[in-house]
This record gives structure tokens, sequence and C-alpha cells, in this order.
């Protein structure tokens, strides 16, 4: 090991149990020996040289092409290390801050996410092939933060409860219409048309999810309920009674935070109701890591609710709702890294073991950072009107439970002063 390398993780690595092997053989350990130990090895005087001047960025590249290995603790245990020694004071070298500190000045530059730049950032994440995406995903192939009720519950359910969570946060009605911005593989748009009989028009700029969403409403005979498009948000025109937006907007960029949400009033209806699912940071705004940006969501940025609710402000549209999800996400991507890990094989065979590298490094890496730092996912109720929803939250609770019975196959009585009838999930708020 180099002497500049050994003498920066002397001062970083305060707590924790990590031990390095360099290129020619010889080992050193770094920490106060608590904890489940981390070993890794660093093979190579390339990836030694790059990792010790930019350890953020060089250790996944190295890691990605093989010049360094986990021996053991895995990428989730080099992430724990690196980022509970943040927290304690450790990393504190200045070389360290002035890398990211210009990371965060230039991060405007960055994020100049025209419209035919959003589709080549998009390209380069979401129309990567479905098949791997169904390795990991849960059924229903929902590519963002699960909501745990109960911290025992399986991805899928988890995932269920999310669509009610959100569902019953857009107090929908039957006859309505709602726009579903990013609309992924379809899962969402396809839930609410069928729970509450309305009509979705969903917009993406992946031709991948849009092949599967499409599919996807043929065979539940829901296609001339729900429809999807590859088209930019801010090319429509239309207005609508709800609005819904699921981990898009990480990839708006904070340029134009301001054009999302000024575009948005113009295509809510005035009592229209709108929701916005995104990861934020609970702390400062901050720059995006650089191997994310980088290898995995070019263009993408994670704010903190100070960034938003300034463009929210200014666009005239009223915040009626906000909660903090601490932790779900977290929990998300532990399944999708231990279903990843078990269908690697079938990853390689898309791909290639660099790819499957590469993606192992993203999943552990933003688990970490949902554990240990600051990361949480954001819902934000918005609407047009302050009188558009009732004063109490108790709507949101009432729906979500009513949409769990119906999902677990109970179905509520009608009332005995009425003729029988099925009742719809909007009936019972």
């Amino acid at each position: 090991m180099n002497i500049l390398l050994k003498r920066i993780l002397d001062r970083l690595v305060r707590t924790g149990n990590l031990k390095v092997t360099g290129p020619k053989g010889l080992s050193v350990t770094f920490g106060d020996g608590s904890g489940d130990l981390v070993h890794m090895h660093i093979k190579t005087t390339h990836a030694e040289r790059a990792i010790s001047f930019d350890p953020m960025l060089a250790v996944p590249e190295a890691y990605m092409d093989g010049e360094l290995d986990i021996l053991e603790g895995g990428v989730l245990g080099v992430m724990r290390i690196a980022f509970q020694n943040m927290d304690s004071g450790g990393i504190d070298a200045t070389w360290s801050k002035a890398i990211e500190g210009l990371r965060h000045a230039f991060r405007r530059l960055q994020q100049i996410n025209t419209a035919a730049r959003a589709r080549r950032n998009v390209q380069r994440h979401y129309d990567l092939s479905g098949d791997l995406y169904r390795l990991f995903l849960d059924e229903d192939m929902q590519y963002s933060c699960a909501y745990f009720e109960q911290p025992d519950m399986t991805l899928d359910e988890a995932q269920a409860a999310k669509k009610r969570h959100i569902a019953a946060k857009l107090r929908l009605k039957a006859g309505q219409t709602v726009l579903d911005i990013g609309s992924g593989w379809g899962g969402l748009g396809l839930y609410l048309a069928k729970s509450f009989d309305v009509d979705v028009q969903g917009v993406t700029l992946s031709t991948e999810q849009h092949g599967v969403a499409t599919d996807r409403a043929h065979a539940q005979g829901l296609e001339n309920r729900v429809h999807f498009e590859v088209r930019d948000y801010r090319e429509l025109n239309e207005r609508f009674d709800r609005v819904v937006s699921v981990g898009m907007f990480e990839h708006v960029g904070v340029n134009h935070y301001r054009t999302f949400f000024d575009k948005s009033a113009t295509l809510l209806k005035p009592d229209g109701v709108m929701l916005l699912h995104t990861i934020g940071r609970s702390g400062a705004p901050w720059a995006t890591s650089a191997f994310i940006r980088k290898y995995i969501f070019p263009g993408g940025y994670v704010p903190s609710l100070s960034e938003v609710m300034p463009a929210i402000e200014k666009s005239g549209l009223i915040v009626t709702d906000i909660e903090v999800l601490r932790l779900h996400y977290a929990e998300t991507l532990r399944h999708w890294s231990q279903r990843f890990a078990a269908n690697r094989d079938k990853a390689k065979a898309i791909y290639d073991e660099r790819f499957c590298r590469m993606w192992e490094f993203y999943l552990a890496a933003s688990e970490a950072a949902f554990r240990w730092q600051d990361l949480v996912v954001f819902q934000i109720q918005i609407a047009k009107k302050n009188d558009t929803l009732p004063m109490s939250r108790d709507y949101m609770a009432k729906c979500e439970k009513a949409l769990q019975l119906r999902d677990m196959g109970h179905r509520p009585k009608a009332p005995a002063a009425k003729p029988a009838r099925r009742r719809k999930v909007a009936d019972m708020e």
C-alpha cells in the first residue's frame, strides 16, 4: 500500500474494522476494531493511486473493473464504515471536502436537462432490458420505494401498500382523469384505474417501459382507460383532476424545479390534487454521488426540502401535506440486492460481469445512503385551492384501510337501507 493512501485511511477511519490488502500483498488494518471485519483487496497500483485522490468515485470504478475485490463484509460493509466515519467526524480531510464541494458548486451545469438531454439520460438507465428488472423487482415491477407498514412484509406486500398509500392521498373519485408523470412499467396507473374507475394517462421517456406498460394495459383489458405515451411532461396541454409522479422528480434537475411545478399548475384543474413521491435529503443540499451521476442516473439530483418548497410556492400551488418516509427505501433496496444476488447469473447472461459488479455496488451503496446518510423519501401532497381537501387526514387512513380489505379479498357489505351493490373504494372514504 502506498504511503499516501495509508496516511489517508489512518486519518479517516477512526471507527470500525477495515482491513486493506494492497497490490503487493501486504495488509494493514484501520479503525478501532469495532463491528464486523471488512476486508478490501486493492489489486493494482492504478486503482491504489486513483482511490488516494478520489475515493468516492475510484472505489466503485475499481470494483466494477475488477481491480478491487471485497473479500469480507461486502459493498454494504465498506459503505457502512465510510458513512459512519463521516457522521463521527472521521472523514475531515481538506482534499475530500474540496472535491465534493466542487461537485456541489457545479451541480447546476450537470443538470441542464433539456427535453432532448432528459430523454438521453432516461435511456441510459430505464431502457435497459425489462428482463433485467424482472430479476429483482416485485411482481408489479415497482421501481421506487416500497412502504413497509410492518417490518416483516414481503417486497410484494410492501409495494402493494405503497400504491394504497399514494392512492389514498390522491382522494380519487370515479370518472376522474389522472396524469402519471414518469409512469414506469405502468403498475401504479393500472392499479388506480382498476381501484377507482378513473382514466389514466401515463407519460415516460423510456421506450422499454412504454412497451411493457402498454402490453400490460392490453393484457388486463384496460387499454380504453389507461393510455401510456413516450412523451415529455412539458409537451402536455391537457388538464387533469389528479396528477401523480413517483420516482421521476429525481431526474428533473434543480435548474428545472420551477418549470416542473409551473407546468404541474397548468395541468391541474382548479380543484385538482397532486402527489409527488421523490427521494430527498433530510439535511442541507449537496452534490449527487459522483458514481451514481456518472454510471447510474446521469443528470439526476436528490433535493433537500428547502430546494423544492420555494419552487412550489412560486408556482401558486399549495402544499397540503408532507410525509417523510425514513428507512423504507433502505429496506426496499435490501430486498432488491438479495433478489439480484440470487439471479446474478441470469443478469450476467443479459449483460456482463462488469455490469453485474456495477449494479451490485449501486444497490448496496444506495441502501447504505438511506441507512447511514441523510437520504429519505418525501411524499408531498399539493392542491390549487385551500379547501379542496378535508381539514384532517382521516380520509387517507380510511381509504387506505378500504383498499387493504379489498386487496385481501374482503368486500364490505352495502348499507342495509339500500339495494345491495358492489361498493367502490371512493364510496368508503
